[in-house]
């Protein structure tokens, strides 16, 4: 029986280290961002109405949870409406 060898002294075999490839993206346009901008607030809206419906069925807690979603669609509106100030659309030339 052979007695086990300790690879940790073997000399490793030197592999070129290659750098990956880098990918540069375009930087988006302004058009762009006010797009992104739109979609998020939509999906927000969506997604708040979707989970308000889920909630919905109790009675006793109907004025609470009107307001709940009016605070919601008012925070959505708010940070959409700072988001188009920071990226405001571009000027036509006429």
């Amino acid at each position: 029986m052979t007695a086990p060898t300790d690879d940790r002294t073997a000399p490793r075999p030197s592999v070129p280290s290659q750098e990956p490839p880098t990918v540069r993206l375009p930087k988006p346009t302004r058009d762009d961002r006010r797009t992104e901008i739109v979609t998020r607030l939509l999906d927000s809206l969506e997604d708040l109405v979707t989970r308000h419906r889920a909630l919905s069925g109790d009675p006793y807690q109907v004025d609470l949870h009107a307001e709940l979603i009016a605070a919601e669609v008012a925070h959505e509106l708010s940070v959409t409406r700072s988001a188009l100030r920071r990226n405001p659309p571009l000027r036509r030339a006429d």
